[in-house]
């Protein structure tokens, strides 16, 4: 696929999610028995499910979407990439916001392309999910239903490092260390976010965090593409795209 990408036809993209509730207890009976049920695939024998409960927002059945953020690359002299974030406390209202950001992209660009890092084993499954849990209708270039492989337009950098070796998981951080590109992880991680989130309310941070992923995302595919890279300098946040 990359032989024939043109790179202004890429959204790169990256979520945040964070568990249903501040704590398991939080919960409804039904969903603290089900998420009992659930974590008994991970879980330590002397551990229980509310001690593993911040692994909850990983799992589109337990969790939710608190920001989506997205951008894409214009290719003038140099490379420019625009930004923008969906995030609200309404996850419906965050998705519906994005969904129709993400009709009109795709209706610009003839070729659209979906990129994300192992976005095709977490983003792009777990917005589809969450977006059928609203009631939402799944736009076009998420979902892959019924389509053929090469009908399926994402990429996921991830995967295009693993080259084939399906046993390999590289990080985000360690792929763009590796590679000579800063990394994102200059604040927060993702396994700070659920906690970030209940406890001091600080979407900002979030988003941030959120924003910097993408541009690493980006970073990463125009490496493995050999094409110039981004400057800190050429990066712009919109209202709009």
């Amino acid at each position: 696929m990359l032989a024939n990408l043109q790179v202004e036809d890429v959204l790169f993209l990256d979520i945040e999610t964070v568990p249903q509730a501040p704590s398991a207890d939080k919960l409804d009976e039904i969903m603290q028995m089900l998420w009992e049920k659930k974590s008994r695939n991970f879980r330590l024998p002397d551990q229980t499910a509310a001690d593993v409960y911040e692994r909850a927002g990983i799992y589109a059945e337990f969790g939710r979407i608190i920001c989506i953020s997205v951008g894409f690359i214009r290719t003038k002299d140099p490379f420019t990439i625009r930004l923008k974030s969906f995030y609200n406390d309404d996850e419906k209202l965050l998705l519906t916001d994005f969904s129709a950001m993400l009709q009109k992209f795709s209706t610009s660009k003839k070729e659209a392309v979906l990129c994300a890092h192992n976005g095709k084993e977490f983003d792009f499954p777990y917005i589809a999910r969450r977006m059928i849990v609203n009631s939402m209708v799944i736009p076009g270039l998420l979902d892959n239903a019924g389509k053929k492989p090469w009908e399926v337009r994402h990429l996921d950098t991830m995967d295009l490092w693993k080259f084939g070796d399906h046993k390999n998981f590289t990080s985000l951080e360690l792929l763009a260390t590796i590679l000579g590109i800063e990394s994102p992880k200059d604040d927060i991680d993702g396994s700070m976010v659920a906690s970030v989130y209940w406890e001091t309310g600080d979407i900002d941070r979030i988003v941030r965090y959120c924003e910097r992923d993408v541009i690493t995302i980006a970073r990463i595919l125009l490496r493995l593409m050999n094409l110039p890279g981004i400057t800190d300098e050429s990066i712009e946040s919109v209202t709009g795209i």
